[in-house]
C-alpha cells in the first residue's frame, strides 16, 4: 500500500511539472525530484488542497497560485560574502589576471536577491576593477530579481554581512556600501550602476552573453544529473577561453559531460578556468 500512494503521488507530481511546462514554458521536470516533493508538499500544506491533482488545477486556471508555487520551486537562500573564503580565493586567483583585462564581464546566475552580486560588486570596487566590469545578474523569479533590483534589506543581518566581509578579506568601512534607515539598509547606487539585472532559465533559455566569469552557486545541487550537465555546458559556451566557472560548496562539475573543458583553480572552493 505504501509503495501504491508513493507511486501515485510520484505520477501526480510528473503530472503537475508538466502542465506548469505546457502551460506557462517553466520546466521543472528535471529539477532534484526529493526537492521538488517538498516544496509541492509544503504548498499543498499551505494551500488546504486536498491533493496534488487539485493544485494541478489550479495552477492552470489560476496564475497568481501558480506565482506562488514559482516562489516555492525557486531557491532563494542567500547572504552577502555568503563562504567567505571563496571570495577570498577569487581576490588570490583571480583578481590578478582580470586586472589584466581592459573590459571585464561577469554572469551571475541563479543570483536570487542579489546580495552575492553586492558583494562581488564590492570586492571589485576595492579593487579598482567596478568601472571596467559589467555584471549580469539573471533568475528566473520575476519577484526576487526585483527586490535585487532595489538592493533594499533587513538590517537584522547586516551583523552577518560584517562577519563575512572581514573574512572575505574587506579592509574598508563596510557602512560606506550602503545607507540605514530604520530597519532597511539600502546599497549604495555606485554600486549598482555597473549591474543589469534580467529574466533568464537555465533550463529553457541559451546562452545569455560571452562573459569572462560566471558565478553560479548552491544552484544545481537543485537539478538532476541530466540538468546538471546541460547547464555546465551553457556555462562552457557562454565563458571566453581562460574565463572562470565559480560553483556552490557542494558543487562540482567532475563526471559532468564538460569537464575535461576546464582545470581545477581552487578545488575547494569549487573554482575552474575554462582550458578548451
Amino acid at each position: 500500500m505504501k509503495n501504491s500512494v508513493i507511486e501515485n503521488e510520484n505520477i501526480e507530481i510528473g503530472l503537475l511539472l508538466e502542465a506548469i511546462y505546457l502551460k506557462y514554458g517553466y520546466d521543472f521536470r528535471n529539477y532534484s525530484k526529493a526537492h521538488i516533493k517538498r516544496r509541492v508538499r509544503h504548498r499543498l500544506s499551505m494551500s488546504g488542497l486536498s491533493s496534488i491533482s487539485k493544485m494541478q488545477e489550479m495552477v492552470i486556471y489560476d496564475e497568481d497560485f501558480f506565482k506562488q508555487l514559482l516562489m516555492d520551486f525557486s531557491i532563494n537562500v542567500t547572504e552577502m560574502f555568503r563562504d567567505p573564503m571563496f571570495y577570498s580565493s577569487i581576490r588570490e586567483n583571480i583578481i590578478p589576471i582580470l586586472r589584466t583585462y581592459p573590459f571585464i564581464k561577469i554572469w551571475h546566475a541563479g543570483c536570487s536577491s542579489a546580495e552575492e552580486v553586492y558583494s562581488m560588486a564590492i570586492m571589485l570596487k576595492e579593487e579598482g576593477l567596478l568601472e571596467r566590469t559589467q555584471i549580469y545578474a539573471t533568475d528566473i523569479n520575476e519577484n526576487v530579481l526585483q527586490a535585487g533590483k532595489e538592493g533594499i534589506y533587513s538590517s537584522k543581518s547586516m551583523k552577518k554581512h560584517f562577519q563575512n566581509y572581514k573574512r572575505a578579506g574587506g579592509t574598508c568601512d563596510f557602512s560606506k556600501y550602503y545607507t540605514e534607515k530604520y530597519d532597511l539598509i539600502m546599497i549604495d547606487k555606485s554600486l549598482k550602476k555597473k549591474i543589469l539585472f534580467a529574466q533568464h532559465n537555465l533550463v529553457t533559455d541559451s546562452v545569455f552573453a560571452e562573459v569572462n566569469m560566471v558565478v553560479c552557486r548552491n544552484v544545481l545541487i537543485y537539478f538532476d544529473k541530466e540538468l546538471q550537465n546541460r547547464v555546465v555546458s551553457l556555462f562552457s559556451e557562454s565563458l571566453v577561453r581562460g574565463g572562470y566557472l565559480c560553483l556552490g560548496s557542494k558543487e562540482s562539475i567532475k563526471y559532468s559531460c564538460s569537464e575535461d573543458k576546464f582545470e581545477a583553480v581552487d578545488a575547494e572552493n569549487r573554482i575552474y578556468k575554462k582550458i578548451l
